[in-house]
């Protein structure tokens, strides 16, 4: 018996095909791309696993060979396994399973334990083409090769593999979890400086809002924010300030004030507001958008492509009829939905909108590829022409590199198409990349958590956000060491600047809109002063007291929009200087306040209470509760650090 049943193992054996590792690899490559093109989902561990016929039928017959320890019963059930094995093999090896259309992307069922796919699924070779070229629609995406779009690499193209595949997340996988892929762009707080040693500081302004809205969300649920979601110079930038006016043709016009620092006695607060002019919107160009909108899998979660379309409802409230509108949408390729169409036009825009559905992987670099050649068509001489991105951030099919993407989105910005990146929802929300995005595109970062937030970016102050009245705009201040021993500069660590580059007209910065307000905060620690944190050097000269009350110079370089060359604005900052208004107290407390979330160093035993009375005494009149809710998120991290 023994050796017949060893004599019929070597006959299954020399029946069963010899593996083919090359075939193998391509498809379960295949069926990867597949089910990330239809599903728009991340590859998750499932629970458990429910199979087809022919990998029940082999389980099956694995499981008896393996359970089974009589010799007589395991000859009889392995010579049924095995009749049924020839009959099915043979045929199975040519079975290619047809890929599923998006219209018919497999449902998940509610239970953790049912949650797969019936089948796995292997790609035909056109689906692999689709992720590789734009699909054609009413307007043709440009044939742009790899050079056009700087990269040497071309496997940078086309489907996303590896990481960049796993970042697609669907929200509607019933109770399984899914992983946070959120990704925040931030650095180390800026360190103290020595003004003896490094007396200049250099940087861009910053008009983004986007980390408050993303630190309320997190508090909201009850969660403190990840600490390099915190960018405290987006946190101070949010609120609207009342600083004075520019007078004449000026663009804005700055403010200082130094007082003494709330939380560390024997150190200043060095406070510039600068204020930009708000030109009459009589005198406003016409407008050209293009909305370009995430419609991929990882969009149904109901803060995101529906709060989506309700953000958008409220802009188009603000257009006029000279205004153009198109929108272009993107998932497993990019494709234009609307084609330019008068603002005046509202149902058939509300229409297309309405239409929209969430689905597939994100095709990224397609959608930007097709809203760039179609704003461009748009535009006109004396026209402003912008792109509004709106998104997850997930980008995980071609150009899913922050970095990668800074020379394409800067080359069509200095070709006059600016781009907006508006982000929505959580899980995944990539704002390293949405940050890359609007930085180098000449616009604004935001996060829209709520319709009230919505209708203070897109309506409230929709003028700012699209309409740039100054671009490349640098501070540079230089702290006198006779009088300041230390400085630190209080956020903007992602803005940061070298001395060199604030002259270098080619150096791009930042925007300020029609209307816009910019805080910049530094604390400084005067000479003389017990509060100073570093020894002096064994051979450093010690600077004398010249008698001035200057403790540095301040100055400001910008481009009028539409202009090459830069101009100049620089004034003295004295030791007392300006009075301590209600804005600059808040600021005060909110620049407290994002500190305190970043767990800095310098803060001593100032704490989350103080924040709370120093922001509440300097609420002001508070026409949209903004700074009332701003002490209620100060309570919610007191309660949650507790």
């Amino acid at each position: 018996m023994t050796d017949d049943l060893d004599d019929f193992k070597a006959m299954m054996d020399a029946a069963t095909p010899e593996p083919d590792a090359k075939r193998r690899a391509e498809n379960l490559k295949l069926a990867q791309n597949n089910f990330v093109h239809s599903q728009g989902s991340r590859v998750v561990m499932r629970p458990t696993v429910k199979r087809g016929p022919l990998a029940r039928m082999t389980e099956g017959a694995k499981s008896m060979l393996n359970a089974i320890s009589h010799r007589g019963v395991l000859t009889a059930t392995t010579a049924i396994a095995a009749v049924a094995l020839v009959m099915i093999v043979p045929q199975s090896r040519d079975i290619v399973v047809q890929p599923l259309s998006r219209s018919e992307s497999p449902v998940y069922e509610s239970e953790a334990d049912s949650a797969v796919l019936e089948e796995p699924v292997i790609a035909a070779p056109a689906m692999v083409e689709e992720y590789a070229a734009p699909a054609q629609s009413k307007v043709a995406a440009p044939q742009q090769g790899i050079a056009d779009l700087g990269f040497e690499d071309g496997a940078r193209f086309g489907i996303a593999t590896g990481e960049s595949a796993q970042k697609t997340v669907r929200p509607d996988v019933g109770s399984l979890p899914l992983p946070d892929t959120e990704a925040f762009a931030n650095a180390e707080n800026n360190p103290l400086k020595v003004t003896n040693e490094e007396p200049v500081s250099t940087f861009s302004i910053d008009v983004d809002t986007a980390s408050y809205s993303i630190v309320r969300s997190s508090l909201m649920r009850g969660q403190l924010p990840p600490k390099d979601a915190v960018r405290v110079e987006e946190m101070v930038n949010y609120f609207p300030y009342s600083y004075p006016a520019p007078e004449g043709d000026a663009p804005f016009r700055p403010t200082i004030t130094v007082t003494p620092t709330p939380w560390n006695e024997g150190t200043q607060l060095v406070h510039i507001g600068i204020q930009g002019a708000l030109p009459q919107i009589v005198d406003r160009p016409p407008l050209n958008l293009v909305f370009l909108v995430d419609t991929s899998g990882s969009m149904q979660d109901a803060s995101k492509l529906p709060l989506l379309k309700q953000s958008f409802r409220l802009m188009l409230s603000e257009l006029r009829a000279e205004d153009e509108v198109s929108i272009v949408t993107y998932a497993g390729s990019a494709g234009q939905v609307l084609e330019p169409t008068s603002a005046a036009e509202h149902d058939k825009i509300l229409g297309a909108l309405d239409q929209l559905e969430a689905g597939g992987s994100t095709a990224g670099q397609a959608g930007l590829q097709q809203a760039y050649f179609v704003a461009e068509g748009m535009g006109a001489d004396g026209e402003v022409t912008r792109v509004v991105l709106a998104t997850d951030g997930d980008f995980n099919v071609g150009l899913s590199d922050p970095d990668a993407l800074k020379d394409f989105i800067a080359r069509k910005r200095d070709s006059g198409t600016f781009l907006s990146v508006l982000g929505f929802g959580r899980g995944n929300l990539d704002d390293a990349t949405m940050q890359a995005l609007a930085q180098n595109g000449n616009g604004q970062a935001a996060y829209i958590d709520t319709l009230s937030e919505a209708q203070k970016v897109l309506v409230d102050q929709l003028t700012g956000a699209l309409f740039p009245i100054a671009n490349d705009v640098k501070i540079q201040v230089e702290f006198n060491p006779a009088q300041i021993a230390e400085y630190r500069l209080i956020g903007y660590e992602t803005r940061a600047l070298r001395r060199e580059d604030f002259a270098n007209d080619k150096v791009d910065a930042g925007d300020i809109g029609a209307g816009h307000s910019v805080t910049a905060i530094y604390e400084v620690t005067p000479v003389g002063s017990d509060a100073i944190l570093n020894d002096p050097l064994r051979y450093s000269a010690q600077p004398v007291r010249d008698g001035s009350d200057e403790i540095g110079f301040f100055k400001l370089r910008y481009k009028l929009p539409g202009s090459e060359k830069s101009q100049l604005i620089e004034q003295p900052i004295l030791s007392t200087q300006g009075e301590p208004t209600d804005d600059v107290r808040f600021s005060y407390a909110i620049a407290g306040f994002g500190q305190l979330l970043r767990g800095a160093d310098y803060l001593g035993r100032w704490s989350y209470e103080d924040a709370i009375k120093l922001a509440n005494a300097a609420r002001g009149e508070d026409p949209f509760g903004y700074r009332a809710e701003a002490v209620t998120l100060m309570r919610l991290a007191q309660t949650l650090t507790r």
